[in-house]
């Protein structure tokens, strides 16, 4: 991921991989456990190739839509994304690795081409910090779900 803006995190879930590509591709239960986001799916079964989603982040009325296409469909390992929408461009990818004793590491990345220019060039430095920190508190929070049984549903 070569991009000003790239991203990778995971967490380790005592769950096994079927159990954790199940629940994370559940993207209408996704505002459960993402900061500040609701996803819908826009157009296909959103468990292909070519399915749409879109994102709404942010809090209330304040806040944007992130479009997106699946381009890959490789379960119960890895969803590729495109993002689309006027804000966010650029790629994601989630991954569930397989770990000893029915655990997994679920891997969330992004490859992502900054809005703005110059001027988002320049913040993402001050931003990436508060980014990273919400994907963590979600990451954990997921897998938090998953271990309980409350994913996927």
């Amino acid at each position: 991921m070569a991009s000003p803006a790239a991203v990778r995190l995971d967490v380790v879930i005592d769950a096994p991989v079927e159990k954790v590509f199940e629940a994370f591709s559940q993207w209408e239960e996704q505002g459960r456990w993402m900061l500040g986001t609701r996803v819908d799916v826009r157009s296909g079964d959103g468990r292909s190739v070519g399915s749409q989603l879109a994102a709404w982040t942010g809090m209330g009325p304040a806040g944007f839509w992130d479009t997106m296409e699946i381009t890959r469909w490789e379960p119960p390992y890895r969803v590729d994304v495109r993002h689309t929408g006027r804000v966010v461009r650029g790629t994601g990818t989630m991954e569930v690795v397989a770990l000893p004793g029915r655990r997994s590491r679920f891997v969330w990345g992004e490859a992502l081409d900054l809005p703005l220019g110059r001027v988002g060039r320049l913040g993402w430095p001050v931003a990436r910090p508060a980014f990273l920190s919400g994907v963590r508190r979600s990451l954990t929070a997921f897998g938090r779900l998953v271990e309980l049984g409350d994913l996927p549903r």
